[in-house]
C-alpha cells in the first residue's frame, strides 16, 4: 500500500462501500476457514465487478500463492492473481510497465492500517519448522529474518507516526537471525527496540517451544516497556501426540518450559494455542491434554480442532481417523475448562490498577487493553463514557468487576 501510494494511488483499507474503485484482495490460504473466507470475498467482489459497481479486481496473497492456476480458471472475472511476493508485478501492471526496473525506485514507507496508536511489526518471513500438520512452509518458503537495522528504522518512523504500541509477529518469533549467522537474535532485536524513545509496549507473538532463547526473559524483566506477555503455541502435551505432530519437544519439556518462564518473568502472560482431533489422538492423549490445561492454567488460550490440509506430511502420512463429531466434543470441553480459567484469572484483577491503553470508544464504553491483551484477540477493559478519555492514550485504571472475557475499570482513582 506504501508502494502504491508513492505512485499517486489513494489506498483504502477495508472500504465499507467499494465504488468504481480498483480493489486488491489480500488472502489467506493457511486453514479450511480462511481459505473459504478468502474465497466468499473474492466471489463476492467478483460479483461487485460484474455489475459494474468496481472497475478492476486483483488478488493476491497466500491462497493465490498456493492455487494459482485452479483459481485463474474457476473465478475469470479477477483481472489479475498475484502470489505472496510478486506484489511489485501488480503495481506494474496497473502502471502498463513492461518490467519492475521502469518502477520508480522510491523509499516507501508502510501504509499502517490498525488504529494510529498501535501496529504490528513483521520481522521475518517463512519458517523451517516442519510441523506435521502446517501448510505455512508450503505457502511461505524458508525462514528469512529482516534485516535488524531495517526493522529499527521502521520502529523509528512508525513513532514518528504516533504509533505506540507494537505488536511483534512472525511465523516463527524465536529463530530470528538464525539464518543470518547461526545465532538466535531475537533478544538483542527486542532489547534495542526497547531502547527507541516513544515505544510505549513491546508485545511478542508466536514463539516456538523448542531450543527457546532464554535471554528474552532477560529483556521481558528489565525492559518496563516489554510486555510481560508471550504467545507461544504448544498444540498438544501427550508424547504421542507431540512426536506425530513433528514438535521435537516432549511432554516433559514443556511442562519444564511452562514453569520458567513463569518462574523467570514473574506475572507473566502465556497465550497458547491448542490442537484437538489431530490424527491418532486418543481418548488418553485428551485426557492428558485436559490435565495439562487445568495445570498450566494459561491467562489466554485458543483451541482448534484438527483439519487435514493438502501437501502436509500428516496429509500425505496419517489417516484423518478422528470422527468429526468427536473432535468437536473435544473442542467444547477444552474451550469450558478455559472459560472457567479465564474467569477466574480475570476475576483475581479485581481492585487492581492497571495501566490502559484506549482502543475505541463504543457506544456507552471506552475500550481499552492492559498489556496483558493483544489487540483483537484477547479481553478488553470497558470504561464508562462519561469519564471522557482520549482514544491512544495511556491511563491508570482501577479494576471494579470482570466477566468471563472482558474487565470494567474506571480512571477515577
Amino acid at each position: 500500500m506504501g508502494l502504491m501510494e508513492a505512485h499517486g494511488y489513494h489506498c483504502t483499507h477495508d472500504s465499507d462501500d467499494p465504488q468504481g474503485e480498483i480493489v486488491v484482495i489480500n488472502t489467506c490460504g493457511f486453514i479450511a476457514d480462511a481459505k473459504e473466507e478468502s474465497i466468499n470475498t473474492i466471489l463476492e467482489f467478483a460479483q461487485a465487478k460484474t455489475e459494474g459497481r468496481i472497475e478492476k479486481l486483483f488478488v493476491m496473497g497466500c491462497l493465490s500463492e498456493r492455487y494459482l492456476a485452479d483459481l485463474e480458471e474457476e473465478i475469470p472475472e479477477v483481472d489479475g492473481w498475484y502470489g505472496k511476493f510478486n506484489y511489485k508485478h501488480l503495481l506494474a501492471d496497473l502502471e502498463h510497465l513492461d518490467n519492475l526496473e521502469n518502477l520508480a525506485d522510491l523509499e516507501t514507507h508502510r501504509h499502517i492500517t490498525t488504529p494510529q496508536h498501535y501496529a504490528y511489526l513483521k520481522i521475518s518471513e517463512g519458517c523451517n519448522r516442519h510441523c506435521a500438520y502446517c501448510a505455512i512452509p508450503l505457502i511461505t518458503g524458508r525462514h528469512q529474518s529482516r534485516p535488524m537495522q531495517e526493522i529499527l528504522d521502521e520502529v523509528r518512523w512508525m513513532v514518528s507516526q504516533d504509533v505506540k504500541e507494537f505488536n511483534v509477529i512472525a511465523q516463527e518469533l524465536t529463530y530470528y537471525g538464525i539464518d543470518i549467522d547461526g545465532q538466535q537474535h531475537i533478544a538483542e532485536l527486542i532489547e534495542q527496540m526497547a531502547e527507541i524513545p516513544g515505544v510505549e509496549w513491546i508485545r511478542l507473538h508466536y514463539a516456538y517451544p523448542t531450543h527457546f532463547p532464554w535471554d528474552l526473559l532477560r529483556v521481558m524483566r528489565e525492559k518496563p516497556n516489554v510486555c510481560k506477555y508471550l504467545d507461544i503455541a504448544l498444540q498438544h502435551i501427550s508424547d504421542n501426540m507431540l512426536s506425530r505432530m513433528k514438535r521435537n519437544v516432549s511432554k516433559q519439556e514443556t511442562y519444564e518450559l511452562v514453569e520458567k518462564l513463569r518462574k523467570e518473568v514473574p506475572g507473566i502472560c502465556l497465550r497458547t494455542t491448542l490442537m484437538v482431533g489431530f490424527p491418532g489422538e486418543t481418548d488418553e492423549d485428551f485426557a492428558e491434554l485436559i490435565a495439562f490445561t487445568k495445570w498450566a492454567r494459561f491467562e489466554r488460550m485458543g483451541a482448534f480442532a484438527y483439519s487435514e490440509e493438502e501437501g502436509t506430511y500428516s496429509e500425505q502420512h496419517y489417516e484423518d481417523d478422528v470422527p468429526e463429531e468427536v473432535k468437536q466434543q473435544r473442542l467444547d470441553k477444552l474451550m469450558r475448562i478455559q472459560q472457567n480459567i479465564s474467569a477466574e484469572v480475570e476475576a483475581q484483577k479485581v481492585g487492581t490498577i492497571q495501566r490502559v491503553i484506549i482502543d475505541r470508544l463504543e457506544g456507552d464504553w471506552f475500550i481499552g487493553r492492559t498489556e496483558y491483551c493483544s489487540p483483537e484477540v484477547d479481553p478488553e477493559v470497558l470504561i464508562p463514557a462519561s469519564e471522557q478519555l482520549t482514544i491512544g492514550n495511556f491511563y491508570m485504571a482501577r479494576i471494579t468487576d470482570s466477566e468471563e472475557f472482558d474487565l470494567y475499570a474506571t480512571t477515577k482513582i
